[in-house]
């Protein structure tokens, strides 16, 4: 019965799997995101050859009260290197069975011509494979990849040239430069360990901010910032996977409807001949398990691929470390395909309630005709999905971190959506009423179109719903980030006063020669990083608060920045901080610090959440050299330049503080793979409607219609369809958009490029008609008597 209903509706059943095709797919490659955030690992590269490495927590710790006394402990990425004392060297090597130590110190440093790198001191962990030339003895001499015979480095210390004397992947000084140019007197990056038990080198580190690593535990330490990376796979793949899976719950449902509402006769036989509503709902279930088994097997498979094409896109964005492998395990293309085949199994029984639960009799009159009527659960269920996202949307006003508003943004817009799809019918009906009347006035086949949309409620409500989804998403979650990134550009425009930016790298004696200069009035030092507090992260800015003023306004609210200073901070306005708190933090190294708020300002999009003292913010950070402000009015740009070393470029003031903008390529990325889902299940949806329809172009053929004027009323049907889509999708959009931005930017109006609006609307429509279009003209190829004729 299920092979002899698949054979003979190919058409309603080949939408229904490409729909679960594709939704397998796109919830197996996020899950392999998650796989890879969860348990991927890094190899040691430099510490390889070191049994044991000796370094920094790369964690910080939290412990967080909650009810009844109880407490809740969590650990998260660090998102600078820790350092330990140098001490801790003298009391490995009294550990039993310890033949060799050697400590490792690190730098930053910036070569003219080639970018920030990090540094090293010729005490290495392991090997160095020396491509040429041999180690640095003297402190002006330097290993390079390079074969230049001189280089001119920037360092926190100031300018430096050094002779190249050997080639290398990695930069090596001596050991004595390596620990001046690092600036940590008394630390060490990393102590390597030959020979004894880890365990016991473990209680012997014991009681410090040390951490023992073994095997592949030492990739961790080596590269601290593949913990942030990981964590980051994790929130992405979540996500976007879950995102994902209710449009894909959205589509498949849509898709089974309408193939449900394709063979309403078929299945109104079935119930005139003693068929039982509990055996229609049986076999209607196990197609849709058929068809999902089918479908999501390869879907998942193909799914695999797909995460590690967006793996590779984030290595190659540089949001995830090039030496984080993907994880490619079973449990990914396990969880897609089941939740999908249940999905599918779901929608099948949702979509078959309503001529399953009809007497045999009215079961065939209301697939002769149909009803005017919505079963009033589905009414219900609208109501309440609609009250849900006018719910979500007022929270969103009041959400001011973009790691609570990522999720709920598109959860609004869903919720919007589901409202359209379970209200469907009704909206349909009147929306239709509204866009018949042109079709009407223009005549011929615009009214033909006009007479069809009233009589299809139904079914236009099932091609709505796609097409609205794929606007009102695209719209949101791509709208979001230019709202996010054009209030930070704004806020970082309207605040920088100053008259020049140095960068990317100045040192703090390139800062102080600077100021004596004539002529300039003021130089702030900025350096960006992120702290983390136990309930969320900060992004933070450092920077010298003499003369803060003259280049930098960010439009304080409460407190003054005039008492920034040692143990004082400032905080950006919607964060729970105020004037006279203590809070307490972990610095991008994991150091612990408690500091008093000062002064609240608003410009945090531009700047950051916190802003701090630079002294503090770069002595915890990987790198203490970042850009600088310069207040010097009437003052030459050549007259700033020639107090300037080789590497450090004067240009333009504004630049937005990247570390909250959000708007990478990533992230466009990802969220187009959900947009592009959406426009998937529309194009599928279309095409079934409109194959589902042979007979009755066949008939229009009969009855004296060419084919080119039945073309010509689909054509007119589905731009009325789209122009209703894209009224309830953009109201969606905007709605969700000015409630986002309402809560992070403090303006309710959110930044639409029109050009980008346009496209979106654009690229619906034309997808509509050549979805429209394509299974028209197959249709119209065949005799209309055959079709006629043929088996329903």
């Amino acid at each position: 019965m299920i092979w002899s209903t698949l054979r003979y509706r190919k058409a309603a059943f080949a939408g229904a799997f490409v729909a679960l095709f594709f939704a397998a797919a796109l919830v197996t490659a996020c899950g392999t995101l998650m796989d890879t955030g969860l348990s991927g690992t890094v190899r040691p590269v430099r510490y390889a050859d070191a049994p044991v490495v000796v370094a920094g927590d790369p964690q910080s710790h939290f412990v967080k009260q909650k009810k009844k006394g109880k407490t809740k402990r969590k650990s998260k990425p660090n998102a600078a290197r820790a350092w330990i004392p140098a001490e801790l060297a003298e009391k490995v090597r009294a550990v039993p069975g310890v033949r060799r130590v050697v400590t490792e110190v690190s730098f930053p440093l910036v070569v003219q011509g080639a970018g920030p790198v990090e540094g090293y001191g010729w005490e290495p962990l392991g090997a160095v494979r020396l491509r040429a030339g041999r180690a640095p003895r003297a402190a002006d001499e330097i290993v390079l990849n390079t074969r230049a015979a001189r280089v001119n480095v920037l360092t926190a210390k100031g300018p430096r040239t050094y002779r190249v004397v050997g080639v290398a992947d990695h930069p090596y000084v001596a050991a004595d430069e390596a620990r001046r140019l690092a600036g940590h007197p008394g630390q060490v990056t990393a102590i390597g360990v030959w020979g004894g038990n880890p365990e016991d080198v473990e209680r012997a580190v014991r009681g410090t901010n040390a951490v023992v690593a073994t095997g592949d535990e030492r990739g961790r330490v080596e590269f601290p910032g593949v913990g942030a990376a990981r964590t980051k796979l994790v929130s992405m793949g979540a996500a976007l996977g879950g995102t994902s899976l209710i449009v894909a719950l959205l589509a498949v449902v849509g898709t089974f409807g309408l193939a449900v509402q394709q063979r309403e006769r078929e299945l109104a036989m079935l119930r005139a001949v003693a068929a039982t509503p509990r055996q229609l709902r049986r076999m209607l279930g196990r197609e849709a398990l058929l068809v999902g088994a089918l479908a999501t097997v390869p879907g998942a498979l193909a799914g695999l691929p797909l995460g590690g094409w967006l793996h590779g896109r984030m290595a190659a964005g540089d949001v995830i470390p090039k030496n984080l492998p993907l994880v490619l395990g079973p449990f990914p293309p396990l969880v897609a395909a089941g939740a999908t085949v249940l999905a599918a199994w779901l929608a099948a029984r949702v979509s078959a309630r309503r001529i399953t639960r009809l007497r045999p009799v009215e079961a065939l009159g209301e697939a002769a005709l149909t009803p005017a009527r919505v079963p009033v659960p589905r009414i219900v269920a609208g109501v309440v999905a609609l009250a849900g996202g006018i719910v979500l949307s007022v929270v969103l006003r009041s959400v001011h971190t973009d790691a609570a508003s990522g999720p709920l943004t598109p959860l609004t817009a869903l919720l919007f959506t589901v409202a359209i799809a379970l209200l469907g019918p009704p909206l349909a009906r009147a929306a239709i009423a509204v866009a018949a009347v042109p079709l009407r006035a223009s005549g011929g086949t615009g009214e033909l179109a006009a007479a069809n949309l009233r009589t299809s409620a139904r079914r236009l409500a099932s091609v709505i719903t796609p097409l609205t989804l794929m606007i009102a998403m695209s719209g949101t979650l791509l709208f979001a980030q230019s709202t996010l990134t054009g209030a930070a550009e704004a806020q970082a425009r309207t605040g920088t006063v100053a008259d020049y930016r140095l960068g990317p790298a100045v040192p703090a004696a390139t800062a102080d020669a600077l100021r004596r200069v004539p002529g300039v009035k003021a130089v702030t030092e900025v350096v960006r990083s992120r702290v983390r507090a136990a309930n969320s992260p900060y992004s933070v800015q450092g920077v010298t608060p003499d003369g803060l003023s003259a280049t930098m306004d960010l439009d304080v609210r409460d407190g003054s920045l005039d008492r920034l200073g040692p143990g004082a901070m400032a905080a950006r306005e919607g964060i729970g901080m105020k004037v006279g708190d203590s809070v307490s933090f972990a610095l991008a190294d994991g150091t612990r610090t408690t500091q008093k708020v000062v002064a609240i300002y608003r410009r945090g999009l531009g700047f950051g959440d916190l802003t701090l003292p630079y002294d503090l913010v770069a002595a915890h950070s990987d790198s203490s050299m970042g850009t600088a402000l310069v207040s010097a009015p009437g003052v030459a740009k050549d007259a700033l330049r020639r107090a300037l070393p080789p590497g450090v470029m004067i240009g333009a003031p504004v630049a937005a503080n990247k570390g909250v903008s959000g708007a990478s390529a990533v992230n466009y990325l990802a969220l187009g793979l959900v947009v592009a889902f959406a426009g998937i299940a529309m194009v599928n949806t279309l095409a079934m409607a409109v194959a589902g329809r042979s007979r009755e172009l066949a008939l229009l053929r009969l009855a004296g219609a060419t084919r080119r004027q039945v073309l010509r009323m689909l054509r007119w049907e589905t731009l009325a369809v789209a122009a209703i889509a894209t009224v309830l999708g953009t109201v969606i959009a905007f709605w969700t958009l000015t409630s986002y931005s309402a809560g992070m930017t403090g303006a309710a109006t959110p930044h639409v490029p029109a050009l980008g609006a346009l496209g979106i609307i654009a690229a619906a429509t034309l997808l509509a008609l050549a979805a429209t279009a394509l299974p028209a003209r197959a249709a119209l190829r065949a005799d209309p008597t055959r079709t006629l004729a043929a088996r329903d």
